[in-house]
């Protein structure tokens, strides 16, 4: 079993900063790409940032400069530093991981709610 743990979400006022962060656990045996992707209500789930496992990466135009994904492999952790946020960022953030095996999990999600 593989386990996805966030934390990090929250309420924050348009302009301000938050840093979501994603714990793997369980039966991992090498993490390939880490990323996260947001829901909004009425929307469907879109990618917003994604880090390989050589740490390239890859934004969303509309997060591009405001953004910031990073790693540590060490502790199969994923991070998105998050700022300047508008409250068209409000959403649920969820984790994802893929396996080098082929495999990709899901976190449980986390909400983030930027107010104007």
């Amino acid at each position: 079993q593989v386990q996805l743990v966030e934390s990090g979400g929250g309420l924050v006022q348009a302009g301000g900063s938050l840093r979501l962060s994603c714990a793997a656990s369980g039966n991992i045996f090498r993490i390939n790409a880490m990323g996260w992707y947001r829901q909004a209500p009425g929307k469907e789930r879109e990618l917003v940032a994604a880090i390989s496992s050589g740490s390239s990466t890859n934004y969303a135009d509309s997060v591009k400069d405001r953004f910031d994904i990073s790693r540590d492999n060490v502790k199969n952790t994923v991070y998105l530093h998050m700022n300047s946020l508008r409250p068209e960022d409000t959403a649920v953030y969820y984790c994802h991981i893929s396996l080098w095996g082929g495999s990709d999990y899901w976190g449980q999600g986390t909400q983030v709610t930027v107010s104007s």
